[in-house]
């Protein structure tokens, strides 16, 4: 299915072939209704999925912000190839909506561009599509990457890919959630490799005591948005600056205390992902002795090959080096492609 938005869409002259079409065309048909809400739905990454309501003109005031940050133009191509149930899938049809966008509709499986052979100024999906999508990425002019962290490993694949067939692609990594109706920030990984996430025009951003992100947006949100993600602010001494950028650590409530000394395992991981390629996730266990028991979980089959590997590791202290390491033939993940920490943690204690 194709859509022009730059030019006026008859609804009722929509064939949708699909389910996720018939999807698309019942959330274009919401969306052109009298009514100013759309009904959103959470992933449940952080907690129990909840429904909410959004105004429209927020959900077009964040279009406006992405759009001008990439420097999109009417009549500019775009790709869906996300689910529509959840934030993600509907800011690229209201994306497409206020920008005039020529929008591509396929299924979001997890290899999207597998039939799809056009080039494209504009994509969003999530990490496992793009490790999926590799051999097109070409094809794409402006490619964001959401839901989930990219891994070291696949940011190292897209360099690679991208260098390797001389690549205009620009591909960013996303920081955001539903409750600021998709990303507030981005963090160029192609061509230049950022480690600060850059924040879009009209958000305002602080820690809290605990060193937490702060978010103010009220173009997306009129509530004050206190996150359990631990960040490193840039400039601090320069707050009139326009470019407002930070680093993301980790979670809070992932924060792994073990012997007295507090983890990050997205930290660790990073510094594991240097020597192996598979996703690796560090939990903690409750140890008597040091409260909680530093773990390595490692998505594939166990081999000679990734345990010399692991022995080449040098980590911060000897406290910061897995007490156990597990492997999992696959990790369990939730809708929007998260890895379930919850499921992984109550496989290790059962």
């Amino acid at each position: 299915m194709k859509l022009k938005f730059s030019e006026i869409i008859n609804l009722n002259s929509l064939s949708p072939q699909t389910e996720f079409e018939e999807k698309v065309v019942s959330f274009l048909e919401d969306w052109f209704s009298d009514s100013e809400m759309v009904s959103v739905q959470t992933s449940g990454s952080t907690g129990k999925p909840k429904i909410f309501e959004v105004e429209k003109q927020r959900m077009l005031n964040s279009a406006k912000m992405t759009c001008d940050f990439l420097k999109l133009k009417k009549g500019n191509s775009a790709l869906l190839c996300l689910p529509v149930e959840y934030i993600s899938g509907k800011m690229m049809l209201v994306r497409s909506i206020e920008r005039g966008l020529k929008l591509s509709v396929v299924n979001p499986t997890s290899a999207p561009m597998e039939f799809f052979n056009e080039e494209i100024d504009f994509c969003a999906m999530s990490p496992l599509q793009v490790e999926n999508s590799l051999d097109k990425i070409h094809l794409i002019k402006n490619l964001i990457i959401g839901g989930a962290q990219v891994s070291a490993t696949l940011k190292e694949k897209l360099t690679q890919k991208c260098k390797n067939s001389n690549a205009q692609t620009k591909i960013y990594e996303t920081y955001g959630m539903s409750e600021t109706l998709s990303h507030i920030a981005l963090k160029q990984i192609y061509p230049i490799a950022e480690d600060y996430f850059t924040v879009l025009k009209d958000v305002e951003i602080a820690l809290d005591e605990r060193g937490c992100l702060v978010i103010s947006a009220p173009k997306l949100n009129p509530q004050l948005l206190k996150t359990n993600d631990l960040v490193e602010l840039k400039d601090l001494d320069f707050p009139e600056s326009d470019k407002k950028q930070f680093k993301f650590l980790g979670r809070f409530d992932n924060v792994i205390n073990s012997g007295g000394l507090k983890i990050h395992p997205e930290e660790l991981g990073k510094l594991v992902n240097k020597q192996i390629s598979n996703e690796v996730v560090f939990l903690g266990i409750n140890d008597q002795k040091l409260g909680q028991k530093l773990v390595l979980l490692i998505e594939g089959n166990e081999s000679d090959e990734i345990k010399n590997q692991l022995s080449a590791i040098i980590y911060p202290s000897k406290n910061h080096k897995p007490k156990k390491v597990v492997f999992k033939k696959e990790f369990p993940r939730l809708p929007n492609g998260k890895i379930d920490r919850l499921k992984l943690l109550n496989s290790l204690i059962k």
